[in-house]
């Protein structure tokens, strides 16, 4: 199942209450289209969508932290019923700690998934770090965890199970979809 996933990412990500993800390059591939009338549109991987609702389902609270701002972004947010939205922001180690703290929590409790060197100060300030394998030469070197996956092609849903396997709920998360095993 999730064997695969290095030990200190494993170790890591049991600490994980709070995860951030950046939007453009992780929740998305990182390529921004326009139409003529100028509307920004993003594509969303729903296998990534699911893995964070899993992860709320298990009480890990999902942000999202993006220096860029999209009503796309607020629309899917909304979607995948996520509460703490942060668009525009210039220091995301700010503002996520500051989330962390209004939760009661720390960056110790903390995890972040970027993709570029503007997400290292908070990738490098919380426990759990995470890229893409398509991410910045500088990320993947800092993050605790490179994906197999590509941002917007699944890499999201691998660190969304990474955490749920660490911590002793990815079964339990997949056994409601398994024949046999629906309770």
């Amino acid at each position: 199942m999730a064997a695969g996933f290095p030990e200190e990412a494993r170790v890591r990500a049991t600490r994980v209450r709070l995860i951030g993800f950046d939007v453009d390059g992780v929740l998305t591939d990182g390529s921004l289209y326009y139409t003529d009338q100028g509307v920004e549109i993003k594509a969303f991987n729903t296998l990534d969508g699911h893995g964070l609702k899993m992860l709320q389902r298990a009480g890990i609270a999902v942000a999202i932290i993006t220096g860029r701002r999209s009503r796309c972004v607020e629309l899917r947010a909304r979607n995948l019923a996520i509460d703490h939205l942060f668009q525009g922001v210039d220091d995301k180690l700010e503002v996520m700690t500051a989330l962390a703290c209004d939760l009661g929590l720390g960056l110790a409790d903390s995890g972040y998934m970027g993709d570029d060197v503007v997400d290292l100060p908070v990738m490098t300030a919380c426990a759990f770090s995470a890229a893409p394998r398509d991410a910045h030469r500088l990320v993947r070197e800092h993050a605790r965890f490179t994906s197999t996956c590509a941002g917007g092609r699944g890499a999201v849903r691998e660190v969304c199970e990474l955490i749920l396997d660490a911590q002793g709920r990815l079964s339990e998360a997949l056994a409601a979809y398994l024949p046999g095993e629906r309770r």
